[in-house]
C-alpha cells in the first residue's frame, strides 16, 4: 500500500528527465480563467450524474441517500482523491460517512464499491470500443491489449472466487463464502433491477463524456491543434490510467499514459504531458467547492441522516408503545 504512491512519483520523475520540465511549465502558463470555468461547469454536471448514480445503487441496496446529500459528498470524495495519494481515500471516506450516519457502514461501503465499479466497467468498455474502430487504432494496440488482459484477468479472478469452496471444514461460511453471499444477496435485492442498470449505464455514459470534454478542453488550453476525433481516443487511454491506484494526488499515470499515447500518435510526448497537467490542474479547480465541505462541520451531511434516523426510530418507538 506504501509502495503505490512511490509508483507514482517514479513516473513523474522519468517524464522529468525524458520529456523536461518544460512541459509542466508550459502548462501552467497556458491556463487562464475562461478554460478553468468553463471545466468547473463540465466537472459539475459530471458531479451531479455520479451522485445520482450512487443515490441508484445505495437505493437498491435499501439504503436511503438524497441527491443533494449526495452531491456535496462527492465534491468532498472528489477533493480527498486530487489531493491524496492513491486517487481511492476519498471515496473510501464518502462511504464510510453514508455508512456511518445510516447505522450499516458496510452497506454504505458496498454502495460506494458498486458504484465505482459500475463507471469503471462502462469507462473500460468504451474505451476498448473507440480503440477498436478507431483508424489508427494499430499504433494504440498495446493499450487495447492491456485492456484485453484487464478484462480477462479480472473474469478469471471471479471465475476463481466462485469455484473456490465457500465453507470451512466445519461447515462454516468462509470469508470468500460470506462476500460471495453478500455481493449475490446486492444484486438480487435490487441491482439487477432494469430501471436502475439504465440509470447507472446512462449516468456512466454521460460521465465518460463529461471527462472526455474536459480532456479535450485541456488539449485545446495547452495548445494541441489535432482534430477532437484524434484526441477522444487519447483521452480515454488516459483516463483509463487514471482508475490505477498508483498516483500521487492525481498525479503519476494520467500524465505518463498521456506522453505515451500523444507520442506514438506522432502529437509529440511533451504535448501529451502539457495536456495532462493542464487537465490536472482543471479538476483540481473545480472541485475545490469540496474544499467548503471539509472545514464545514463534519457531521454534515451526516448529522441529517443521523436525525432522520432517530426521528425514525422515535416514531416506532411510540409506535410500538
Amino acid at each position: 500500500m506504501r509502495l503505490r504512491p512511490v509508483g507514482g512519483l517514479a513516473i513523474l520523475a522519468v517524464l522529468v528527465w525524458r520529456v523536461g520540465g518544460d512541459a509542466f511549465l508550459t502548462a501552467l502558463g497556458r491556463i487562464h480563467l475562461a478554460p478553468l470555468a468553463l471545466a468547473a461547469a463540465i466537472v459539475a454536471l459530471t458531479t451531479v450524474l455520479g451522485a445520482w448514480r450512487w443515490v441508484l445503487v445505495a437505493r437498491a441496496l435499501g439504503t436511503r441517500l438524497r441527491l443533494g446529500d449526495a452531491v456535496a459528498e462527492c465534491y468532498r470524495s472528489q477533493l480527498l482523491n486530487v489531493t491524496l495519494p492513491g486517487g481511492v481515500l476519498g471515496d473510501v471516506n464518502r462511504g464510510v460517512r453514508h455508512g456511518n450516519g445510516t447505522d450499516d457502514l458496510a452497506r454504505g461501503l458496498r454502495g460506494v464499491v458498486w458504484e465505482r465499479t459500475a463507471g469503471q466497467v462502462v469507462l473500460v468498455v468504451v474505451a476498448t470500443g473507440v480503440l477498436l474502430v478507431e483508424p489508427s487504432r494499430a499504433l494504440l494496440a498495446p493499450t487495447v491489449v492491456g485492456v484485453a488482459l484487464l478484462a480477462v484477468a479480472s473474469v478469471g479472478l471471479l471465475v476463481v472466487l466462485f469455484l473456490l469452496p465457500t465453507r470451512s471444514r466445519r461447515g462454516e461460511p468462509t470469508r470468500l463464502g460470506r462476500a460471495a453471499r453478500t455481493a449475490l444477496g446486492d444484486v438480487r435485492a435490487g441491482l439487477h433491477d432494469r430501471h436502475t442498470s439504465a440509470g447507472v449505464l446512462v449516468a456512466s455514459l454521460l460521465v465518460v463524456a463529461g471527462h472526455v470534454g474536459t480532456f479535450v478542453l485541456a488539449a485545446r488550453t495547452a495548445g494541441v491543434t489535432a482534430p477532437t476525433g484524434r484526441l477522444v481516443p487519447l483521452a480515454l487511454v488516459a483516463l483509463v490510467a487514471m482508475g490505477l491506484p498508483l498516483n500521487v494526488a492525481g498525479w503519476g499515470p494520467r500524465e505518463g499514459v498521456a506522453a505515451w499515447s500523444f507520442g506514438v500518435a506522432g502529437l509529440g510526448a511533451g504535448a501529451g504531458v502539457t495536456t495532462a497537467v493542464v487537465y490536472g490542474v482543471m479538476t483540481l479547480v473545480a472541485v475545490l467547492p469540496g474544499l467548503v465541505l471539509l472545514v464545514a462541520p463534519a457531521r454534515w451531511p451526516w448529522a441529517r441522516w443521523t436525525s432522520a434516523r432517530r426521528v425514525a426510530a422515535a416514531h416506532e418507538g411510540g409506535a410500538r408503545g
